[in-house]
């Protein structure tokens, strides 16, 4: 792990001066640390190093890391030169704990997806799109609030004044930001799958309800008060208060998902054990000693005798009564 450090210590510059100076990318720094939570609310699982797990393709993890990385720098793909520090990491740990390790780490490693750059055109296939309907969401939450506003490409038009949403307001980062927030929540809540899958998927409307209210309330400070109140509201206080407001809105989808998920409560059936049957009457007969049953040989044959109602063997219904 030392000598993946040491060799990727560049990398790990470049991409914390892109977590502080790109606006896109500022969700960097929180990633970590949800990452770190998920990993902790799993570790009553966490399996540890087993010799029977412990082989080479933690190596070979490595190895086509440091292609990828060799490969990135050639070429000048920076996306793919700081990228392959994702498998470097994953090899590192399958080498020292093993693949149970690793299965059970996998949360981590996709939560880091989030913090790494991605390729500028997809950047750029994103960023057009989420301008373009803040925007326009924008100027319709304007127009309810009574505001004459209309909108002209990315340009919001209020009488004199015109407000342009740039690239830094289309919400990509935010989206990126919800993005891994949601998938810490979908990992970290014991639901079923298909509520994962909907808290995961969350994060774009939650992203784009969050970004268009920044930016309306931007624009309604810029015509009803001044400037620099907008601008620090935009900047500053929107950065703080997005976050809270997003976990707010995801309580509000679980708990929506509870009430409307019916769960049928299934109840043990009683298993009906038969009952020991026990006799309770006994034959005075089959009670007398064997000799006194038997004629006596002096006797002869002896006329029958007929029993008492005491002497006679009980009938079935009898039994069944008694039983019962």
């Amino acid at each position: 792990m030392a000598a993946v450090v040491w060799a990727y210590w560049p990398s790990l510059v470049l991409l914390v001066q892109r977590w502080a100076q790109d606006p896109q990318y500022t969700h960097g720094y929180v990633v970590p640390l949800f990452a770190a939570l998920v990993l902790w609310l799993r570790r009553e699982s966490f399996p540890g190093p087993t010799r029977s797990s412990l082989g080479l393709w933690g190596l070979a993890w490595i190895g086509g890391a440091a292609v990828a990385r060799l490969a990135g720098n050639l070429f000048s793909f920076e996306w793919l030169e700081i990228g392959s520090l994702l498998p470097a990491t994953l090899g590192v740990v399958w080498l020292a704990f093993g693949r149970r390790t690793v299965r059970w780490a996998w949360p981590g490693f996709a939560l880091m997806l989030f913090i790494l750059p991605w390729p500028w055109q997809v950047d750029q296939w994103l960023t057009h799109p989420l301008r373009r309907v803040a925007t326009l969401c924008s100027t319709y939450a304007l127009q309810t609030l009574g505001v004459p506003a209309l909108s002209r490409g990315n340009i919001i038009i209020i009488g004199n004044m015109e407000v342009g949403v740039i690239e830094a307001c289309s919400g990509l980062g935010m989206l990126m930001t919800f993005f891994a927030l949601s998938t810490a929540v979908a990992f970290a809540v014991d639901r079923p799958r298909l509520d994962k899958c909907i808290i995961f998927l969350s994060a774009i409307p939650i992203a784009l309800l969050m970004n268009v209210l920044r930016i309306t309330v931007t624009v309604f400070l810029f015509q009803y008060a001044d400037a620099q109140t907008a601008r620090v509201v935009f900047h500053d206080v929107a950065g703080w208060v997005m976050m809270p407001l997003a976990l707010l809105t995801l309580g509000g989808l679980i708990a929506l998902l509870d009430r409307l998920w019916l769960v049928e409560e299934v109840r043990p059936v009683p298993v009906l054990r038969p009952r020991p049957t026990v006799c309770a009457f006994t034959s005075n007969r089959a009670a007398q000693p064997l000799s006194e049953r038997l004629p006596s040989a002096s006797q002869g044959h002896a006329a029958p005798t007929t029993r008492s109602d005491s002497d006679r063997e009980p009938s079935m219904q009898e039994i069944r009564d008694a039983s019962q």
